[in-house]
């Protein structure tokens, strides 16, 4: 991959990646990673599959959890994502790193108890057959935990409703289906799994502070839009100076929604 992987246009080099990681270090994520754990409820020694194991903060937190005798399997499909994973893989037993995609899985059939995936299923054409890949991997009842957003869900105050209406329209075009959430369970049933919990995650900036989830996500989509929906870099950059300029008035909300689901 030469130290970058592209999904629908947004790519996962060494400056995008550590955008990310930045972002996943705020309270807002750092909130979702426990909620995450309470619904995996890991035990000492499970096997565990993080697809989209990103800069590895969920891994290193779920490896304490797991103990010495568990096993923890991280797949990325970037190279830059899984070299800051790797900073953090020695802080608990047994991870693993890989480029891999979930598509196509290489471990055995039945290697894990837990799969886990935050943010990445939406980025799917073929959500099914990651699925039953998924599946294929798991232990009989085994289990898997997918935290997805729903983007029709984004509230984001602006001067400017019409240039807003465009910019998220146009950071639209990085995803395979901004409204994933919807049709999950479906999904899951029609791929032999039995959904045990769902669980809205909402995610809430107010007043603008650098060291939020939402000013991290103003970053990526600046860099994204330009040539998207017609949006010229400036029409980006005068977007985000907007927002930032909103000061104390400054207003996001964002659902993300947790799906817990057992195999048959």
């Amino acid at each position: 991959m030469g130290g970058e992987a592209e999904v629908d246009g947004l790519q996962f080099d060494p400056r995008m990646s550590r955008q990310v990681e930045a972002m996943y270090t705020t309270a807002d994520v750092v909130e979702q990673r426990r909620i995450v754990r309470a619904a995996l409820a890991l035990r000492s020694g499970d096997r565990v599959l993080d697809v989209g194991v990103g800069p590895g903060l969920l891994a290193a937190e779920m490896a304490t959890e797991i103990g010495p005798s568990g096993r923890i399997c991280g797949i990325d499909i970037s190279d830059s994502m899984l070299a800051i994973a790797a900073t953090r893989a020695d802080v608990g037993p047994g991870i693993e790193l890989e480029v891999a995609s979930v598509e196509r899985i290489p471990h055995p059939a039945e290697s894990f108890d837990v799969v886990v995936s935050t943010q990445v299923f939406e980025y799917l054409d073929d959500v099914g057959g990651a699925l039953d890949e998924v599946r294929r991997v798991l232990r009989p009842a085994g289990r898997v935990v997918l935290l997805d957003t729903d983007w029709g869900s984004l509230v984001w105050r602006s001067s400017d409703d019409a240039r807003m209406a465009r910019v998220l329209t146009a950071f639209e075009d990085h995803l395979a289906d901004p409204h994933l959430p919807r049709t999950l369970a479906d999904v899951l049933v029609k791929s032999g799994f039995t959904l045990t919990h769902l669980q809205v995650v909402p995610i809430l900036n107010t007043g603008y502070d650098d060291r939020t989830y939402s000013a991290g996500l103003m970053d990526i989509v600046t860099g994204f839009v330009p040539g998207h929906a017609d949006i010229t870099a400036d029409e980006a950059r005068a977007w985000a100076d907007d927002l930032r300029g909103l000061g104390a008035g400054y207003f996001f909300s964002l659902n993300r929604y947790l799906f817990v689901a057992s195999a048959l």
